[in-house]
């Protein structure tokens, strides 16, 4: 198991979007309310007093959509700003970040990965979930304004959905060989999906859930030749680059090629549940209720301590038990990403 110094911190659960992967059709979405979402100053503390002294120094603010959190710039300056801060990024939609690019660059954030699952406008509305036409352009300008500031390389994550944007993998690829973008493709999740992953094992096999990364792979291969990069991200990414390219592709493969031996982060959800694992919620605590019944710091801490001495079993006993009840109980935008 890796060194876990690596927290995702949602700060919203809330997000202008409705995308496929993170908030499906049909699932019921019962939004924290303002007043039980950490507060800046609660999440501040947490990492002064609980996650630094524990070895973390790598952070990334995700949501719902972050940049909906009317602080954001100024938490951003704070966290940047701590002394054991070595790496603050952040994952976005994309939507709001052509007036908050620039802002949001001068606070400190390092670097900035944002989701564009399509090229086409009309794939694109598919995927978030919007009839509105100008979605796609305005994202594009946020991306472009993210590069114009600075934030390079800049990240692109793509999730890929059998039939519906697959299609589109040599295009989002190519984007990568002019520019020194990094595009993340990612295996489409069993979360908050319960109905087309009823038998999760069965879909596993027939491998049409989700697109795997080496088919993948192999259509960016067959195209242009790839080749393994040297360069190497602080998440679970295989990279590799199009020989000769500026930047470069990353595949994140949870569901053909399982992670779980790299893993070195944990996450903590918009309204301060503490998860050691995306795919499972076992051990998960409760830190904002600790927080505010007056639990001293210290205590939150040796409690977060033994949550990471047991996150090895809970990843590879639970994860691969094959019994998944109560597993996927919250969608993505609720856990944080």
């Amino acid at each position: 198991m890796n060194r876990v110094d690596y927290l995702r911190i949602s700060l919203i659960d809330r997000c202008n979007f409705r995308c496929q992967y993170c908030m499906p059709e049909g699932a019921e979405l019962d939004y924290i309310l303002r007043q039980e979402l950490l507060t800046h100053e609660e999440i501040i503390t947490l990492l002064e007093e609980v996650f630094i002294p524990l070895g973390f120094s790598k952070f990334r603010l995700t949501g719902g959509e972050p940049l909906l959190r009317p602080d954001i710039v100024d938490l951003v300056k704070d966290i940047a700003s701590l002394t054991a801060t070595e790496d603050l990024s952040m994952t976005t939609n994309g939507f709001l970040l052509s007036s908050l690019a620039e802002n949001l660059y001068k606070a400190g954030l390092n670097r900035i990965n944002i989701s564009l699952d399509s090229l086409n406008p009309d794939t694109f509305k598919t995927i978030i979930g919007h009839k509105k036409a100008d979605l796609w352009q305005q994202t594009w300008l946020g991306i472009q304004a993210a590069y114009k500031v600075g934030f390079n390389p800049l990240k692109l994550n793509v999730v890929v959905i059998p039939g519906v944007n697959e299609s589109e993998i040599e295009a989002l690829a190519e984007l990568s060989i002019d520019k020194n973008w990094h595009i993340r493709f990612i295996e489409f999740m069993p979360i908050g999906n319960p109905e087309l992953f009823s038998d999760l094992e069965e879909i596993r096999f027939a491998g049409r859930a989700w697109v795997p990364s080496e088919e993948i792979r192999e259509k960016i291969r067959q195209k242009w030749g790839l080749v393994e990069s040297n360069i190497k991200g602080n998440g679970p990414a295989d990279v590799f680059k199009i020989p000769g390219a500026k930047g470069t592709l990353g595949f994140i493969s949870q569901m053909s090629e399982c992670f779980c031996d790299r893993c070195n982060r944990m996450r903590l959800s918009a309204d301060g549940w503490l998860r050691p694992c995306l795919l499972n919620e076992t051990g998960q605590i409760d830190l904002k209720t600790l927080l505010r019944n007056k639990i001293k710091t210290t205590e939150i801490k040796e409690k977060v301590a033994h949550l990471l001495n047991i996150k090895p079993e809970i990843n590879y006993k639970q994860r691969d038990s094959g019994n998944d009840t109560g597993i996927y109980n919250r969608t993505m935008s609720q856990i944080g990403g």
